[in-house]
């Protein structure tokens, strides 16, 4: 969300990084918020002035009271009260603007970073670096369900009977394997400096609007019904929901943590749930990290996060390559935003496993993340998020990319102390 004093007093940069977005439907709302926010204001100083006027008058009842001037006193006290019924009249008519007003600047767009690339969709998104040679076997890889099915290790048609498409029964080797990595997400990250938590799985809608856009929540987000409580879909929304409406001693800064948690996903306007695969699914676990900086250090932190991604996913041997979300594929909090995406032997091409995210001042903007300098002064937190690894997405990258001829799966020397010493996932003999 942005500042109204921004928006106020440059409009005309607010319309252009509209249109840098191609959300021109957008554009009538940033002279609506000026016109309403205008009249807020006169309403309001219309309301400090008969404050100040009623206060005097009441002043006056007392002392016409006292010199037995009682019918002044009474003619005065009426004026008061009307001046009471028209105060509170001008008091809710303030603050179903505010409501108005906040509503429209809610999905008015963050001020993209001008390094941004501008495009209308992800097809424009741009390619930025590669790590690791792209290699592709000389036999033939099955469909990641297939490969985890020859080793025993995933069922789906059960889970289609106890929860349907979208879910899945993990099993075996498999199953350790998608937990070993997650383990070994999470001690990556705390050896690179980062404070691992296990946040709360469900949060209060004013989080909510806190972390997402509306439109995002309406896509993603399980309403637990009868409650104010949401189930989390990454848990950057808990983690950064953690500093609501807190004060930050500048000196804290940054605050660095990785966070593990089950996410739950609607993937309503997706591209639909595969029967058999699980790309997209409505649960699964995550390792993410998330950074509190000072502002002006909040592309450096952005820069360290996504080279951590790529970092772990080549101790994993698996290449991947960074790209750039264009300005149309930004979610509206975003300042700016990079995509890792690993290599799929299979499919000759690459696929997303992570994104990592800067979103300026608009997460503690909307939630009162403050900072305080020794001064005493204060200012807004930059916010900053970041995948570390998401099986089972990850796991199609991982198999697809240490499949042996034979049908077992290589582990990497990074992952063996995880899966008991096991150097490979073997075939399992009828």
């Amino acid at each position: 969300m942005l500042d109204i004093k921004f928006l106020r007093t440059n409009p005309d940069i607010v319309k252009e990084n509209i249109r840098k977005k191609f959300q021109e439907e957008k554009l009538p709302l940033v002279d609506q918020v000026i016109a309403l926010d205008k009249e807020a204001r006169s309403a309001k100083l219309h309301g400090d002035e008969l404050r100040a006027q009623r206060k005097a008058k009441s002043k006056q009842i007392g002392g016409l009271m006292a010199k037995g001037q009682k019918e002044e006193a009474e003619a005065i006290k009426a004026e008061v009260n009307a001046m009471g019924e028209e105060l509170a009249a001008l008091e809710a008519k303030e603050t179903e603007m505010q409501q108005e007003i906040r509503k429209i600047m809610l999905v008015i767009p963050n001020i993209i970073d001008p390094s941004v690339p501008i495009g209308k969709d992800d097809s424009e998104n741009v390619e930025i670096e590669k790590f690791g040679e792209p290699f592709t076997p000389d036999f033939e890889i099955p469909y990641h369900v297939d490969i985890m099915e020859k080793l025993n290790g995933i069922d789906l048609d059960t889970a289609r009977k106890t929860s349907g498409n979208g879910f899945y029964y993990l099993c075996g080797d498999i199953a350790r394997l998608h937990s070993a990595i997650l383990s070994y997400a999470r001690d990556f990250m705390i050896n690179r400096g980062f404070t691992y938590y296990i946040p709360p799985f469900m949060i209060r809608s004013q989080v909510v609007d806190g972390v997402m856009s509306f439109a995002e929540m309406e896509n993603m987000m399980y309403k637990i019904e009868g409650e104010d409580l949401y189930l989390i879909g990454t848990s950057e929304h808990s983690m950064i929901g953690k500093f609501i409406d807190t004060i930050l001693d500048e000196e804290e800064l940054p605050k660095t943590l990785t966070s593990y948690s089950p996410c739950f996903r609607k993937e309503v306007g997706a591209h639909g749930i595969e029967e058999r695969g699980v790309y997209r699914i409505h649960q699964f676990e995550k390792q993410e990290m998330i950074v509190v900086c000072k502002p002006e250090e909040s592309m450096k932190w952005f820069d360290v996060l996504w080279k951590n991604s790529v970092d772990f996913f080549r101790t994993l041997d698996i290449p991947v390559r960074t790209l750039e979300c264009c300005s149309g594929d930004l979610a509206d909090l975003k300042v700016k935003s990079l995509d890792v995406e690993a290599w799929s032997p299979r499919q000759q091409k690459y696929f997303e496993v992570g994104s990592c995210s800067n979103l300026g001042d608009a997460q503690a903007r909307r939630l009162m993340i403050r900072v305080k300098k020794a001064d005493g002064s204060k200012y807004l937190a930059h916010t900053l998020n970041n995948t570390v690894v998401a099986p089972p997405r990850m796991l199609i990258a991982f198999l697809e990319n240490n499949l042996n001829a034979d049908g077992s799966v290589r582990i990497p020397e990074a992952l063996r102390p995880y899966m008991g010493g096991m150097d490979v996932i073997s075939v399992p003999q009828k």
